[in-house]
């Protein structure tokens, strides 16, 4: 499976006008129809701003969406609107009826496109094991999450589809829960100059609008209960639980996470955005780390 999502569509309907702007996209569909086709794969549906195709390998939809990226990078230099796409594409069974296609694999590529940021391809760990091994060195490790639907925890991976020496690198999945794994480790949301600590005796902070939250943070972006963090399983996990999404920004220099209705485990350090993005910090924004217990 292979999902593709115009980034900020609604701007681009705004500024560009409905006639211009359902041309531009619509051009750009057709444009990656091709790019489908080439590949042996299938365009199943369009959806507004958003394209669902299937390919019979996981091989052919890697070089499918990477070609995408590389091809909506090169438009967008063109067009009157900066196009960005948020890719994602996963292996596994699905289901084929009546011109549409159904199951976990389906749902699960669904929610990796949304957690995606503009020019990103994200994958699962089962669908890098599918990769031939030389595409498999083309992947990294990005951070282990929870998806809505979903009992089991999903790894989340990006496929680096062009070269760029700033990337982060990445921890592993051992080291990303390194620091909260072990029955001494604590974490420490900070946000104005106050400190809340959860641990395993205190598991559950609640960040939101209303008074009874433990972190109140006083925006119209920021809903009554707009996120919850807690211990589980040997990690400090976050879950949004908001209208209009939580935030996560392990570093300045990393890829933001965005979460809708969506879970993700806590690295080291970082910082939860409210609302809107964590990377110009702001009242919104939260500061966490994990500590040793007395650090």
């Amino acid at each position: 499976m292979l999902f593709v999502d115009v980034t900020d569509s609604t701007r681009i309907y705004e500024s560009l006008g409905d006639t211009v702007a359902l041309a531009l996209i619509n051009g750009l569909f057709g444009h990656l129809g091709k790019i489908v086709e080439k590949h042996r794969g299938a365009v199943v549906k369009t959806l507004g701003d958003g394209m669902v195709c299937t390919f019979d390998q996981a091989d052919t939809a890697y070089h499918a969406v990477c070609e995408m990226q590389s091809s909506v990078r090169a438009m967008s230099q063109r067009a009157p609107s900066r196009l960005q796409v948020r890719t994602a594409f996963t292996f596994g069974a699905v289901v084929l009826s009546r011109g549409d296609v159904f199951g976990d694999t389906v749902n699960l590529c669904a929610r990796l496109a949304a957690l995606a940021n503009p020019d990103q391809i994200l994958t699962s760990a089962q669908t890098v094991e599918a990769l031939a091994p030389g595409l498999r060195t083309n992947c990294r490790v990005l951070f282990p999450t929870r998806l809505k639907g979903k009992s089991d925890e999903i790894v989340v991976n990006e496929v680096l589809w062009r070269y760029d020496p700033a990337v982060t690198e990445t921890m592993n999945r051992n080291e990303l829960g390194r620091a909260a794994r072990g029955t001494g480790a604590v974490l420490k949301l900070v946000y104005r100059g106050r400190t809340v600590v959860a641990s395993q005796e205190h598991p559950a902070v609640e960040l939101g609008r209303d008074d009874a939250c433990e972190i109140v943070v006083q925006s119209l972006l920021v809903s009554r209960l707009h996120a919850r963090v807690q211990w589980r399983d040997g990690n400090y996990v976050l879950s949004d639980l908001s209208t209009n999404g939580t935030y996560m920004l392990a570093d300045e220099r990393s890829s933001e996470v965005e979460l809708r209705h969506e879970e993700v485990v806590l690295g080291d350090r970082g910082y939860i955005g409210l609302g809107k993005s964590a990377a110009h910090h702001g009242d919104h924004t939260v500061r966490f780390r994990v500590e040793p217990d007395g650090a």
